[in-house]
C-alpha cells in the first residue's frame, strides 16, 4: 500500500483532519512502554536566549509551547478539529456583555496541581497578572494586552474587564501564556529559569538536560487532570536530535515511534513516495508562514523603495519549487490561505516578478545600486532546508543585477535575540499561529510590544484597524479591516512573506491517533497518541 496519507482541509478556511487511514485509526491501548516522539526542537537555557525557556510568561517559539501544552492548563483549548475554542481547566466561559468587554469564565470543580493543591480562580488570577506584570523580552505578555483586570468571584469564577472589544480573546486564553500555574513554585516577581514545568495540565514532566539543553522531556499521565482532553496513552517521551537526518535514523530503526519538525523535503519525500515498510507518513494542510523581517531603521533597508524592489524581485513560486517541491506554497501576504480574511496584497500590487520593475522603484527613490546587504537565517530551528532556500533568495536578489547579497547562518539560541535587538538589516523568521485567525497573523508583527520587537509603527494599523477587527465576532465581518491591514504591509513591507508550509508527521505502525498528532496551530497534541492495530 502506499505509506502516504492526506489529512484534508475542512471548510470556512479552518484546518482539521477528516480522513484517517494506517496509523491514524483513534483509540489505543493506554498502556504499555512509553510512545517516543523524536524532534529536531533545540531547547536551551542561555542568558543571550533567556534563562527561563519553559516559563509560560516567558517562552514564544512551537518548540516551547508543545512542551508547556502537555504540562500547563488553560481555560481554554483548541478542539480537536476545526472551530472555536472549547473550555477545559474552565466549566464555561463567555462574553457578558454585547460589547465583547466582559468575558466570564467557571472554573471546573475539584481542580487541582500535579501535587495536590487545589485550582481556585486566585490561581488564574495570579497567574494573568504574573505575565503581564513580568513583561518577558519575548514579548508572549501581549497576547493578554486587552485585559484591563482580572476579578474573582468566590473560588471559582474569574472574570476579565477588557480595555476594548476583542473577540479573539477565548483564542488567547487558549495559549500558554495563559496557563495556570501555582504560586508555591512561580515567583510572581521573576521568571522560573530551568526546565521544570509545574501545572494541571495532562501530563507531568520529567526533563533530561545536559550543557544546558534539554535532550528529552518524559512526560507521564497526570492523575489529578481534570478537563477537556482524553488522554490515550500513560507516557510519551520526547527526544531532541541534533539534526533531521539523525531523527530519522532513530525512526528507522525502532527508537523512536513518530518524528515530527522538522523533518527535510527529501525525507519527506522519500516518505511520501514509498510503499510497504513500517512507516506512514501523514500529511495534513498547515498555517505556518516564513517570511523576511526588516529593522526599517537601518540604514541600508531604512528607504521602502529597498524592500518594496526586494519585493518585486523574489519569485515565490521559483524559491518554492527548488527548495520545498509541492511540500509549501507561495505566500502573498502575513495571513495564510485558508484563513478567514487572507487576501494576496502583494500579489495584489507587485504583480509576477520584475527586475524591471525594481529598477524603476529604485531609481524613483534614488537609490543607488546595487544595495549590498547580508541575509541572516537560523541554521538549526527551522529546518535542514533554511540553507539552501537563503542561498536561493540571494540567487534571485544578485541576479537582478539591483543587490548585493550574501548570506549568514547563526544558531537560534543567539539569531533569535540578535533579531530583536536589531542586530539584523534582513533575517528570516516563521511563524506559527498562536491560534487559527487572522489576528494572530497580523498583530503579533504590527501591533505595540510585537514579537519582532519591530521599528516599524503604523498609526492607522494600530489605533483603528487592529481594534476594528477585533470588535467584530463574526470574522467575515472583519474582512474589511484585516484587508486594508495586509494592503499596508505591501506597501511599506516592514515584512515579506515567501511561503507556507504543509505539516507532516511520520509514524511506524502501531502508533494510533496520528492524524490528530498536530493540529491547525501546529500544536503537538501528545494525548492523541496510542498504540493499537493499524492497517
Amino acid at each position: 500500500m502506499n505509506r502516504k496519507t492526506l489529512v484534508l482541509a475542512a471548510a470556512m478556511g479552518l484546518l482539521a483532519p477528516v480522513l484517517a487511514a494506517c496509523g491514524d485509526s483513534e483509540g489505543g491501548s493506554g498502556s504499555g512502554d512509553a510512545i517516543v516522539v523524536g524532534t529536531t526542537d533545540r531547547f536551551t537555557a542561555s542568558e543571550e536566549e533567556g534563562l527561563a525557556p519553559l516559563d509560560p510568561a516567558w517562552a514564544y517559539d512551537v518548540g516551547t509551547w508543545n512542551i508547556l501544552r502537555q504540562t500547563v492548563q488553560t481555560l481554554m483549548v483548541q478542539p480537536r478539529g476545526d472551530g472555536e475554542p472549547v473550555p477545559e481547566a474552565a466549566e464555561s466561559c463567555g462574553f457578558t456583555d454585547a460589547g465583547n468587554e466582559r468575558y466570564s469564565c467557571t472554573l471546573r470543580d475539584g481542580l487541582k496541581f500535579s501535587n495536590g493543591d487545589a485550582i481556585t480562580a486566585e490561581d488564574v488570577k495570579f497567574s494573568i497578572e504574573r505575565a503581564l506584570s513580568l513583561e518577558g523580552d519575548s514579548g508572549v505578555f501581549a497576547l493578554l494586552s486587552t485585559i484591563d483586570t482580572v476579578e474573582t468571584q468566590g473560588d471559582r469564577e474569574v472574570i476579565f474587564h477588557l480595555k476594548s472589544a476583542d473577540a479573539t480573546f477565548p483564542y488567547k486564553l487558549s495559549t500558554p501564556v495563559a496557563g495556570i500555574v501555582n504560586s508555591e513554585d512561580y515567583d510572581k516577581g521573576k521568571l522560573r529559569e530551568g526546565f521544570d514545568v509545574d501545572g494541571s495540565g495532562p501530563y507531568t514532566i520529567e526533563s533530561k538536560v545536559e550543557d544546558g539543553a534539554l535532550v528529552s522531556a518524559t512526560f507521564t499521565k497526570n492523575p489529578s487532570y481534570k478537563g477537556a482532553l482524553k488522554v490515550n496513552n500513560d507516557k510519551v517521551e520526547m527526544v531532541s536530535y541534533d539534526s533531521a537526518d539523525a531523527m530519522g535514523d532513530a525512526l528507522e530503526k525502532g527508537d523512536v515511534d513518530l518524528m515530527t519538525r522538522s523533518m527535510s523535503p527529501e525525507q519527506i519525500q522519500k516518505l511520501g513516495t514509498a510503499t510497504g515498510g513500517e512507516i506512514e507518513l501523514v500529511e495534513s494542510p498547515g498555517l505556518e508562514i516564513r517570511y523576511l523581517a526588516f529593522n526599517t531603521n537601518a540604514t541600508s533597508v531604512k528607504d521602502k523603495a529597498v524592500r518594496q524592489a526586494m519585493a518585486q524581485i523574489i519569485n515565490r513560486s521559483e524559491l518554492v519549487g527548488n527548495v520545498y517541491g509541492s511540500q509549501a506554497e507561495p505566500l502573498f501576504s502575513l495571513v495564510p490561505a485558508g484563513v478567514t480574511g487572507h487576501s494576496n496584497a502583494f500579489f495584489n500590487k507587485y504583480g509576477d516578478p520584475s527586475a524591471a520593475k525594481a529598477r524603476e522603484l529604485l531609481q524613483d527613490a534614488g537609490v543607488t545600486t546595487p544595495v549590498k546587504l547580508t541575509l541572516h537565517y537560523t541554521t538549526d530551528h527551522y529546518g535542514p532546508a533554511t540553507k539552501a532556500e537563503f542561498e536561493q533568495l540571494s540567487k534571485q536578489l544578485n541576479d537582478s543585477g539591483l543587490f548585493e547579497t550574501d548570506t549568514e547562518g547563526t544558531a537560534w539560541s543567539k539569531f533569535r535575540p540578535s533579531g530583536q535587538k536589531g542586530k539584523y538589516d534582513v533575517y528570516g523568521m516563521g511563524w506559527f499561529p498562536d491560534y487559527p485567525d487572522a489576528d494572530a497573523f497580523l498583530a503579533p508583527f504590527l501591533d505595540e510590544d510585537n514579537f519582532l520587537n519591530s521599528p516599524y509603527a503604523n498609526n492607522e494599523i494600530r489605533k483603528d484597524l487592529i481594534p476594528e477587527s477585533r470588535r467584530q465576532a463574526d470574522r467575515l465581518s472583519a474582512s474589511d479591516s484585516l484587508t486594508e491591514i495586509q494592503n499596508i504591509v505591501a506597501d511599506d513591507v516592514p515584512v515579506l512573506p515567501l511561503w507556507q508550509g504543509k505539516q507532516y508527521v511520520a509514524a511506524r505502525d502501531g502508533v494510533t491517533g496520528t492524524a490528530y498528532a498536530v493540529n491547525a496551530s501546529a500544536t503537538l497534541q501528545l494525548w492523541e497518541l496510542g498504540r493499537g492495530v493499524t492497517g
